[in-house]
């Protein structure tokens, strides 16, 4: 008797638990991200379709991921250990950076250097007199934090205001749009503090950049 009710009991759990199993899966696995994804898509189109930019009616970027770019009128961004992601191919089509180092694959994150390692400076001396051969009216304590250190995801689309006017000269002469047109530019891609209190005002690379390509007459028109 005593083994006819344990085992009894034994399965009464057993299935118990299996149908909680059960359902805490379909609810947390399949309704609730369902239904979130509904919400957001109605509230939020633009966000839940990876806030895509577009130029000429096709996709070229999202407004939440930085790009790396390479052409001397195009403004320059953070540094970035994965080079943004962005590369191209060879003749062979293997995938190399746009600075030729090697391709190391899609992912995100930065090197992590501590202050002490020689690496770091390295990296940091190599990128200042990259950017002052790029910015020769700029002086070497001229130039903003932001440009000389990686973001922690290596994709931060943003720059400071500071960083952004800082390469209006250098731009102008490449681009041979005035630095007045390029200031404003620059002024319609800022992004102010989140409900006007918290954090900094930020400058989307990726905008400006595209805003001087249709200005140059590189792309149609842009809608980000």
């Amino acid at each position: 008797m005593n083994e006819t009710t344990n085992k009894s009991t034994f399965f009464h759990s057993l299935r118990q638990s299996l149908v909680v199993t059960l359902i805490l899966l379909l609810l947390c696995g399949f309704v609730f991200p369902v239904l979130l994804s509904g919400i957001s898509v109605v509230i939020f189109p633009s966000q839940a379709g990876g806030s895509l930019v577009y130029a000429g009616g096709q996709a070229v970027g999202s407004a939440t991921v930085g790009q790396d770019f390479a052409e001397p009128y195009f403004m320059k961004g953070r540094p970035s250990a994965c080079n943004y992601n962005t590369y191209s191919l060879d003749e062979q089509g293997n995938p190399y950076y746009n600075d030729g180092s090697e391709f190391s694959g899609l992912r995100t994150g930065s090197d992590n250097y501590a202050p002490s390692n020689p690496a770091l400076t390295e990296r940091v001396e190599a990128d200042i007199e990259a950017f002052l051969e790029a910015n020769p009216d700029v002086k070497r304590e001229d130039i903003p934090a932001d440009l000389m250190t990686a973001s922690g995801s290596g994709l931060d689309p943003h720059i400071t205001p500071e960083s952004a006017r800082i390469q209006v000269p250098a731009l102008a002469a490449a681009s041979g749009l005035s630095e007045e047109e390029l200031e404003q530019i620059v002024e319609a891609n800022t992004e102010g503090k989140l409900f006007g209190i918290f954090g900094e005002e930020t400058v989307n690379v990726l905008g400006v950049n595209l805003d001087i390509a249709h200005a140059m007459g590189l792309v149609g028109d842009v809608n980000k």
